[in-house]
This record gives C-alpha cells, structure tokens and sequence, in this order.
C-alpha cells in the first residue's frame, strides 16, 4: 500500500514541478510588469467599465444636447399640430352645420310639398262616382263652376260639418238647408223651391262660397279656424 502511494505521490510532485517550470519559463520570457498587470482579469473588467461609462456620457450628453437644440421645434411642431387640429375640427364643424342645413331645408321643402299637395288635410275623391246622394250632385255642380277634386273634398268636409248634407236641416238661429244659409231665406235669390231642392241649395252655396271665400277650401279654412263660415 505504501509502495503505491508513493509511487502516485512521486507523480503529482513531478507533474507539479513542471507547471510551476512551465510558470517560471512564461515570466522569464516576458519580463514586462506593466503588461502582465495590463492582462490581469481585474484589470480588464476595470477598463471594460471605464468605457461603458465614457460611452454612457457620449449617449447623455448627445441626447441632452439634442433635446436642448431641438425644444424649440417641438413647440413649432406641436403649434403647428394644433393649429391643423383646429382647421379639420372647423372645417368639420362646417361640413355638419352645412349638411344640417342642408336636411332642414329638404325637410321644410318636402314639408311644403306635402303641405301643396293638400293643403287642406281633408279626403281628396278620385272621381265624383265615390259620392252619392246630395253629395254627388253637389260633386259635379262643383265641378261645372269650375273647382277640381281637391276644392269638393273641401266642400264634403265643409257641409259635412254644417248640415251632413241634408237639405231639411235647421238649427235654432234660423240657418237653413245644406249650406246652412242665415237667414234660409237667401237662397230665394236662386229659386223659390229653396226649401226642398237640394240643387237649388248647392248653387246658392257655391255662388256664396265664391264671392265671399273664393273657392271651397278657402271656407273650409275659416270653418277650422273660426267654426263657421
């Protein structure tokens, strides 16, 4: 046992002796202090910070210095920003007051239109055939003075009202027959049969509607906003 140690112990030594000859030969061919210290791994991670730093300071002073040189074209560029904001909100604002304006004015011409179409908010008849009765005759005289079918449907809605078209009817004042003339007596003036004729009635009621309103609608108007005509 002891034999073999010695034997592993005299190679250790002999291994050592040559690393420590291997050492002794590196110095003695380079004899430069100053460069073994400059290959020192202490010193080499030294030098390595130093220039992280010195470069860190280029960074710092270059990006101070830019922020400095520049500051005044951010303010220009931010101004300038603003300023093309507050033109496409005006020039927005304007597009929207225009198209606005624009659908009010659509909507008071369709409103107009539908208002023209009929004005008189009352049932317009296709043809005097819709009507029968007093009402049919009273269509066609109508027509023979000269008013279309939107001036009878005024006319139906405005005797509707006065009298439903009956030529009998009478009211407590004295107004008489399908235009309710005050006094009944009036229509004398279109023929003596005044009580009982309905056509009697229709003409004397057309001639007063005329000269008095001009045309149906325009008696139906004052019958809605006054209550008579």
């Amino acid at each position: 046992m002891i034999p073999l140690l010695t034997r592993y112990g005299a190679k250790l030594a002999a291994v050592l002796v040559l690393a420590l000859g291997a050492v002794i030969a590196v110095n003695a061919v380079n004899d430069d202090p100053s460069e073994l210290d400059a290959q020192h791994p202490s010193q080499i991670a030294a030098e390595q910070q130093a220039e992280a730093e010195e470069a860190y300071e280029e960074v710092r002073y270059l990006h101070v210095n830019y922020i400095a040189e520049t500051a005044g074209a951010d303010v220009t560029v931010k101004a300038e920003a603003v300023a093309d904001y507050a033109s496409t909100k005006a020039e927005g604002l304007d597009s929207a007051q225009k198209d606005a304006d624009e659908a009010e004015q659509e909507a008071a011409e369709a409103a107009e239109a539908a208002e023209n179409s009929n004005p008189t908010s009352v049932d317009i008849p296709g043809s005097c055939s819709e009507y029968s009765g007093n009402k049919a005759t009273g269509c066609a005289l109508a027509q023979e003075h000269g008013f279309d079918l939107e001036q009878v449907g005024c006319l139906v809605a405005l005797w509707d009202r006065e009298s439903g078209w009956n030529e009998l009817a009478a009211n407590g004042i004295g107004a008489y027959g399908i235009p309710q003339a005050l006094p009944g007596s009036k229509m004398e003036s279109e023929g003596s049969d005044w009580e009982t004729n309905p056509v009697t009635q229709i003409e004397w009621g057309l001639g007063y509607i005329e000269g008095r309103y001009g045309d149906p609608c325009g008696a139906w108007g004052h019958s809605e906003e006054n209550g008579w005509y």
